[in-house]
């Protein structure tokens, strides 16, 4: 799956998040949501999303699309890759 397909999908849900992560226990479901399809789409590197949970009342992680800067910083990498001649990372 390509990078800017990535990053629509990370977009798609943080925007999910933004608006279901304000119901009431939404914000967890949600959470754990965006833990599994990161895992799915950035392998361990996605478990960085678990930060999300830290914060049940979804006060300060419901403004940080943590999938969208994850997507945009694996781009970057393999841009870098790219550009230095070395095979890209896997994603």
């Amino acid at each position: 799956m390509s990078g800017k397909v990535k990053l629509l999908i990370c977009i798609v849900i943080d925007l999910l998040d933004f608006t279901v992560g304000r119901i009431l226990l939404g914000g967890i479901v949600m959470d754990v949501f965006q833990v599994i399809i990161a895992v799915l789409l950035f392998g361990p590197m996605g478990l960085i999303a678990l930060w999300e949970l830290a914060d049940p009342s979804e006060q300060i992680d419901g403004f940080v699309p943590t999938l969208t800067l994850l997507a945009l910083s694996q781009m970057g990498r393999q841009k870098k890759a790219r550009d230095e001649g070395h095979p890209p990372p896997e994603l």
